[in-house]
């Protein structure tokens, strides 16, 4: 593809330059004016603190792993420091040379993710009410090192120093997301790791994983083994996540701070389950895992007993790997063509008093909505629940289609996240030249700034605070029909991760798109030196050497 070779070189060769390139990117320090997202607020003063070879770690009670992933993951691949590291007593005074992680009392000004980073000449502190906060506060410090810290290539000519700032930080949102669909089309696990990781570097926490759809179901149900055995392939193309997979991977979720929101996508985008147990349709027939992008008639049967009892055992052990209090259950896109022709949706409408087949779609959410309330969580499901009635109290609103079905969710008094289509949609294009990947062009461009642009509290709810509050946040998301690969991946993705998480995490007062694209250049090379394509705010696809 044209975004994966520039002036005549592979990819792979584009690295191994990069690599030769390094002593060059090294110089480029790093700045408390080039940090994405922007901080809360920044005090800079005079001085630097230079990180050395026997500069020590203190830690607080509960703050190991944090330090550890610090000095061991983000400090010693490239600076080659092996940072000793010491547990701190609640009232010592740690001396200097030092970097100190340390809990401190909640305070409202900073609520349950902030946190504060104080620098001064002789010490690096880092405070924060719980250990998420401490966690972002070591992002924004891997930020203000010089940019080259972000390699995995040992350096041994770079002063590695911090410029003295004290900064206090939160977020705007509880909600801050990513989505990716890996049923078009598969990424295993180490490259799921390598998203989560892109999500931490910017500070977001919520990474909400479509693992079914009509095209391939991806998670592995011991009670259901058709459903990877069958489902799981379109051709000879597909693959799925073990248990023991998926459990590797919450795990490594956690330790970022990052809650994976598991979504099994009912009744509609069923073909593959079909596929595999073609029982649960109101037809016969066999089914096939779909090879095309669309929106498929065949879903599963609302008025079959064995169709709840199906979609409970799979939750029941979705929910045994996840512990996230939401599951996502979908109820998007849902055609009724089949339920209106079969007698016994008829007779299932008439013993249950229900007008018709969306009224039919409202009971099942509630069904499934209801089993999963008396399992202690939280479903969220797409805007299209709305249309079926009333939903139980733990439903969770995700507007996709525009954002209107947030405004009538939160109206409605249900929680709410934001994610319309019209900005929030990182499979459209981000230019109209003719080679640019993405969705049709006749679906619209969605480029850097316009995500930036995007505000996730609607004009219709200001003036009505209680029903600002349902507004959790907000989500990108990547629909993988047109991303076959990872660098399609990375390119569809960023820099656009990187102007919604400033969306989601910054003031609102605060962010300015001239600020934004200023900080963006030096973001790029941290990208570049972790390896992540993206497409350059000059408007050029592919991988932008940052020279």
């Amino acid at each position: 593809m044209v975004y994966d070779k520039i002036a005549g070189f592979s990819g792979q060769s584009i690295f191994i330059f990069l690599g030769l390139m390094q002593s060059f990117h090294s110089q480029t320090s790093g700045s408390p004016e080039a940090l994405i997202p922007k901080p809360l607020s920044i005090e800079k003063n005079e001085g630097i603190f230079t990180l050395q070879a026997d500069t020590v770690l203190y830690v607080g009670e509960g703050l190991g792993a944090i330090g550890e992933r610090l000095a061991n993951d983000y400090l010693k691949p490239t600076t080659g420091f092996a940072l000793p590291i010491k547990e701190l007593s609640a009232a010592a005074t740690p001396p200097d040379n030092t970097i100190t992680l340390r809990l401190q009392d909640p305070s409202p000004e900073l609520g349950d993710e902030g946190y504060t980073l104080n620098i001064t000449p002789t010490r690096v502190t880092l405070t924060a009410a719980n250990p998420a906060g401490i966690f972002y506060a070591c992002q924004t410090l891997r930020q203000l090192l010089p940019t080259s810290i972000f390699s995995r290539v040992p350096l041994n000519d770079v002063a590695w120093t911090l410029p003295c700032v004290s900064i206090k930080d939160r977020p705007r949102f509880v909600w801050r997301g990513m989505h990716l669909d890996v049923a078009r089309h598969f990424f295993d696990k180490e490259a799921i790791k390598r998203f989560l990781d892109l999500m931490a570097l910017h500070k977001l926490n919520r990474f909400h994983w479509h693992l079914t759809d009509d095209q391939g179901w991806r998670i592995e149900i011991l009670k259901y083994p058709k459903l990877t055995q069958i489902g799981a392939w379109r051709g000879e193309y597909g693959g799925y996540y073990s248990q023991e997979d998926l459990r590797e991977i919450v795990d490594y979720a956690k330790k970022r701070y990052i809650t994976i929101v598991p979504e099994i996508d009912v009744p509609g985008h069923t073909l593959a389950a079909l596929a595999a147990y073609p029982n649960l349709a109101c037809t016969e027939g066999p089914f096939k895992v779909a090879e095309t992008w669309g929106i498929f008639q065949d879903v599963l049967c609302p008025c079959k007993e064995e169709t709840f009892t199906f979609v409970k055992d799979v939750l029941t052990e979705v929910m045994g790997i996840f512990p996230s209090p939401y599951i996502h259950i979908g109820g998007d896109e849902c055609p009724t063509s089949r339920w209106e022709a079969s007698p016994l949706c008829k007779d299932f409408l008439k013993a249950n008093g229900l007008d018709d087949v969306t009224a039919l779609h409202g009971y099942f959410t509630r069904s499934v909505g209801n089993f999963l309330k008396s399992k202690g969580r939280s479903f969220i499901g797409w805007d299209e629940i709305l249309e079926g009635g009333d939903l139980p109290d733990n439903a969770v609103i995700m507007s996709w289609r525009s954002t209107e079905g947030g405004i009538e969710g939160a109206r409605r008094g249900h929680n709410v996240i934001m994610s319309p289509v019209s900005h929030c949609y990182f499979d459209f294009r981000q230019a109209a030249t003719p080679d640019e990947p993405g969705a049709p062009l006749d679906w619209g461009i969605t480029d850097v700034e316009k995500v930036y642009s995007y505000e996730p509290i609607p004009e219709e709810l200001e003036g009505h605070p209680e029903q600002v509050a349902r507004i959790l946040g907000a989500q990108g998301n990547l629909w993988t029909e047109r991303i076959p690969t990872l660098e399609t991946l990375d390119y569809m993705a960023l820099p656009r991760m990187s102007a919604l998480a400033e969306v989601v995490w910054s003031a609102r007062e605060s962010r300015d798109w001239t600020s934004f694209s200023q900080r963006l250049q030096n973001h790029y090379q941290r990208l570049n030196h972790l390896g992540f394509h993206y497409r350059s705010s000059n408007g050029r696809p592919g991988l932008r050497l940052g020279l």
